[in-house]
């Protein structure tokens, strides 16, 4: 069963949803693949993950860095849960490219090279947004390629972090991760 509850963030609002096991979700109200991966005979009303959840966005929205994680359930076939564990590898404030965690995938499983755009999927379709930081990933060269939840609201988030974006560009459609 599949538990959901609100939460309304400084860049807006956000369903969050839970399992006994952890949380399962966390979209922007609107993006692209919101609530993707949630059960229809799911039921709204308070979870204790979502206590922690909550008070970890607030801590987040603060401007400072949890020191906790609420528990996640990751939800996904066994090639992007391993491309959303890097994701939670990546420190606050900082990004990592989709060639570098190409390049990672490619040595875990032996392979000599990853396609950076098998890698885009798999960041695009994490369900767990900002508690699984795909908002950190970047094309080369720093590139602001996109976000399901809008480029506008990774702009806010990595700015949040302390990151200078204004470092960071986006680039015309078309253009390679």
């Amino acid at each position: 069963m599949q538990y959901t509850a609100k939460y309304v963030s400084p860049i807006g609002e956000i369903l969050i949803a839970c399992d006994d096991i952890g949380l399962t979700g966390l979209w922007f109200d609107g993006e692209k693949y919101y609530a993707n991966n949630l059960n229809s005979d799911h039921k709204e009303m308070e979870h204790s993950t979502f206590e922690k959840v909550k008070l970890w966005l607030d801590v987040y929205f603060s401007g400072k860095e949890p020191d906790f994680t609420p528990p996640i359930h990751m939800i996904g076939s066994d090639f992007r849960i391993d491309v959303w564990k890097i994701l939670c590898q990546i420190p606050y404030g900082k990004t990592m490219t989709y060639g570098k965690i190409a390049d990672i995938i490619a040595k875990q499983r032996g392979l000599s090279q990853m396609s950076a755009q098998a890698i885009g999927g798999a960041v695009g379709h994490n369900e767990i947004s900002i508690i699984i930081p795909c908002h950190r990933v970047v094309g080369t060269n720093g590139s602001l390629t996109g976000y399901a939840g809008g480029i506008d609201k990774k702009i806010k988030l990595l700015s949040l972090e302390g990151v200078n974006v204004e470092k960071l560009f986006i680039p015309k459609k078309g253009t390679a991760l």
